[in-house]
């Protein structure tokens, strides 16, 4: 056990591995981040409603979930460890004082939370391969920003690799689905997890963002995952 990461379901060789790096808001005991608690429930703290997805795919045959165990306001594992934002000392506007670490602070953070998760992560992807990696994060309808709306209720995100990218949009707009083309925002910026796991060492991914106020609800995350269970199982038949 790790308190880093969670495995839920059973990793199988050619299977599928959901992976979220932010699917939790836990903030350790002995860490203050010096917030208002209530932050916590919102996205810069953690990704809302991809734990219940993730979950809820992870009981079905043939798929696991690696699951990031601490807030991303903690420790964000989907930044390059020696990136400012990796423990960040804002987010979205809110000062996060107890991230004002010192050199030995932040390299005891990596050491206990960003380390551990990619070292687990990798290790499981080197003893159980799947056939696809489904990166699943969600994003705001709207920015703190800015008033205009985020029309797009899923997007797909890669880098270079858009082998299943590809096979993945038309699938979700068959659904009747407002799909976002590296939209809300471009993995080409912000992918460093997959860039890592899966372009770096060649293997297959789905990046996808659900619109958060579409995921809230037991039966929100039920839909979503039985839709994405079955999108992922057919791009991966696709890949093979």
């Amino acid at each position: 056990m790790s308190e880093a990461f969670q495995i839920l379901g059973t990793p199988r060789f050619g299977g599928i591995l959901v992976v979220s790096d932010h699917a939790s808001n836990r903030v350790p005991a002995d860490i203050d981040l010096g917030i208002d608690p209530a932050l916590l429930e919102q996205h810069i703290a953690v990704d809302i409603g991809v734990a219940g997805v993730a979950t809820q795919m992870a009981q079905r045959p043939g798929i696991a979930a690696f699951l990031g165990g601490v807030s991303r306001l903690v420790c964000d594992f989907n930044r390059n460890e020696h990136g400012p934002t990796v423990c960040p000392i804002a987010s979205d506007g809110h000062a996060i004082p107890g991230n004002a670490l010192d050199h030995a602070g932040h390299e005891a953070r990596l050491a206990r939370f960003y380390r551990p998760y990619h070292e687990g992560l990798a290790s499981l992807l080197d003893a159980m391969p799947p056939a696809l990696i489904l990166s699943l994060h969600s994003f705001t309808p709207r920015l703190a920003t800015s008033d205009a709306a985020r029309p797009w209720e899923v997007g797909v995100l890669y880098n270079e690799d858009d082998r299943a990218a590809r096979i993945a949009i038309p699938m979700l707009a068959a659904e009747g689905l407002n799909v976002g083309d590296n939209l809300p925002y471009s993995g080409r910026d912000l992918n460093y997890t997959m860039n890592r796991h899966a372009e770096g060492e060649g293997r297959a991914y789905l990046g996808i963002e659900i619109r958060q106020d579409l995921a809230q609800s037991p039966e929100d995350h039920a839909r979503w995952a039985g839709l994405l269970a079955n999108i992922a199982q057919r791009v991966a038949s696709a890949l093979a």
